[in-house]
């Protein structure tokens, strides 16, 4: 249907606004992936445009450091558990805080709206990722606040245009 075709393309909006900022080659890029669970307070991934954002990223030889307050087991049973000293999936890094999944990335993406997301330390975020770039998903910042602190900034359906 009409419907689950715009589902699909949103869910793979922001990889793409990722390929475009980048020039189209993410290989050897690390990304942080905030949220994986469908929606906040849930463990749920199916259906989540994470698992998506996660497969294409991958898929295009980069990395992947994603946290999720609630969904990390999920995670886990899903791609496997390189965390924790299992095979795992290649390239994707399961992380224990949001800090720690943007440390050295190349931009940092948001997929789900937790609350703990909400107001992160913009200064903090700024000196652990390798460029002040932010993919959100889920719109939950104000642009020019998060450009006053010097990031470029991509939402969907606003903010700065890919």
């Amino acid at each position: 249907t009409s419907v689950e075709d715009v589902n699909a393309r949103q869910k793979d909006v922001l990889v793409r606004k990722v390929r475009a900022h980048f020039g189209g080659d993410l290989q050897g890029r690390t990304f942080a992936l905030w949220g994986l669970a469908f929606k906040p307070n849930t463990d749920d991934m199916r259906e989540a445009p994470a698992r998506i954002i996660v497969d294409q990223l991958l898929a295009a030889g980069a990395k992947v450091r994603a946290y999720d307050p609630v969904a990390l087991d999920e995670a886990r049973r899903i791609y496997g558990a390189a965390d924790t000293g299992g095979a795992g999936t290649p390239g994707l890094t399961l992380c224990k805080s949001a800090y720690e999944a943007a440390e050295k990335a190349d931009a940092l993406l948001i997929a789900t709206e937790w609350k703990e997301f909400r107001s992160p330390d913009f200064d903090r975020l700024k000196e652990l990722l390798v460029a002040p770039v932010i993919f959100d998903g889920r719109n939950l910042y104000d642009p020019s606040l998060v450009e006053r602190f010097g990031f470029s900034y991509y939402a969907v359906g606003r903010g700065r245009r890919v």
